[in-house]
């Protein structure tokens, strides 16, 4: 058996090997910023896990494939407000959760930018209500002085763009024929690539800043991302017979993607980029074909299924205990007297704990509720 069916109200197949890829990307991030803030600590400018953001594409690509898995062959029975209103359902809860855990961080710092200069609580307000709406927050209400998109949870940025793909998907993507789809997709890849060798110093890391240039990289990545995970879902959908890979699927991918964000920093000019490329254009979309179809044992039906849990809460609502941890840094003291290695482990089991707890006793529940309340309306 290649895939495992999941009750959730359709016949489309849940692959619930890709939700344990989404949980272990979730976690390289978390140590990904971990390391970041470390090495922030000790002055050196590159860290242990230098391409940890690729999770990020990592993420896109998935979205994609499983938006189109998901979506493509049953549109005709959902149309454009049914499906923008299941996004929302997916995906808002947490977009919530994670500000409001991103304010009480910044006032726990004192409300200031990082250069020491009192927010005016007027702007700290506007922010606030930007972002629960998931709206950047520039200039003056830039509340951390970082050029964040957003900047009292900056992964928001990436959730910013999944909203912008899950728009281009229900109005344009879906209805394109699998020729044009993937012309958009090769347009794409050489957009991203060409853009990241005239505009940045040889990488593709950005889409958090408000800076028009690496917000102009954020859009290029989750367009490739989505392209090119909604191609794959159509010729997936098409070989779904073909025998499956391995039931150790999961320890391999994973594997396998954890060496990759891992590989460290090349001194040489544009090797960065290159793998990089090499990793979204090639390394990431092999690894979704495999996830998706190997076998998968109860043990690791159920490994699965909790890291499928904790991966959209952990990314949603780590990173202001990053801004904490570095908070704490700058003021020459830590937390409890601790070493920067001890807090970082206790921060890394504190927030996958926190994030389990919020999925099971906050974010699930949300979103019955909802599906509740705004689809029965629609039905």
């Amino acid at each position: 058996m290649t895939k495992t069916l999941s009750d959730r109200g359709n016949t489309t197949p849940h692959y619930l090997i890709l939700d344990g890829l989404r949980g272990v990307a979730a976690c390289a991030v978390l140590v990904y910023h971990l390391f970041e803030a470390i090495a922030f600590a000790a002055g050196n400018p590159f860290q242990q896990m230098y391409h940890g953001f690729l999770c990020v594409d990592f993420f896109f690509i998935l979205s994609g494939f499983v938006m189109g898995h998901a979506y493509d062959a049953r549109w005709t029975n959902m149309g454009v407000k049914r499906f923008l209103t299941v996004r929302l359902i997916r995906l808002h809860p947490m977009v919530v959760m994670g500000v409001l855990i991103g304010l009480v961080a910044f006032c726990v710092q004192g409300c200031v930018r990082w250069d020491g200069t009192q927010v005016p609580i007027g702007d700290l307000i506007t922010c606030l209500l930007l972002s629960l709406f998931i709206l950047p927050s520039m200039g003056r209400l830039d509340v951390r002085g970082n050029t964040e998109l957003f900047s009292l949870n900056g992964p928001h940025w990436s959730l910013f763009f999944e909203y912008i793909g899950s728009l281009l998907y229900a109005l344009t993507l879906h209805r394109l024929s699998t020729r044009k789809l993937s012309a958009v997709t090769i347009c794409a890849a050489l957009a991203m690539c060409a853009w990241a060798v005239a505009m940045t110093d040889g990488s593709i890391a950005t889409g958090w800043s408000s800076s028009p240039v690496n917000a102009t990289g954020g859009l290029l990545r989750m367009l490739y991302g989505y392209s090119m995970g909604l191609l794959m879902a159509r010729l997936f959908r098409s070989r779904e017979k073909d025998a499956g890979t391995s039931s150790w699927s999961l320890p391999v991918c994973g594997l396998v993607l954890l060496l990759l964000v891992c590989v460290p920093h090349f001194d040489v000019p544009h090797f960065n980029l290159l793998f990089q490329l090499l990793c979204v254009w090639i390394a990431f979309p092999l690894l979704v074909w495999c996830g998706a179809k190997g076998h998968v044992s109860a043990f690791m039906a159920s490994a699965c299924n909790w890291l499928g849990r904790l991966s959209y809460p952990l990314y949603a609502i780590h990173y202001p205990f990053i801004y904490l941890y570095i908070h704490w840094i700058n003021q020459g003291r830590m937390p409890f007297g601790c070493s920067d290695w001890m807090v970082a482990v206790a921060l890394f089991v504190g927030c996958v704990m926190l994030a389990l707890v919020i999925a099971v006793g906050y974010d699930e529940p949300v979103r019955r509720w909802l599906q509740r309340v705004l689809l029965r309306r629609q039905k």
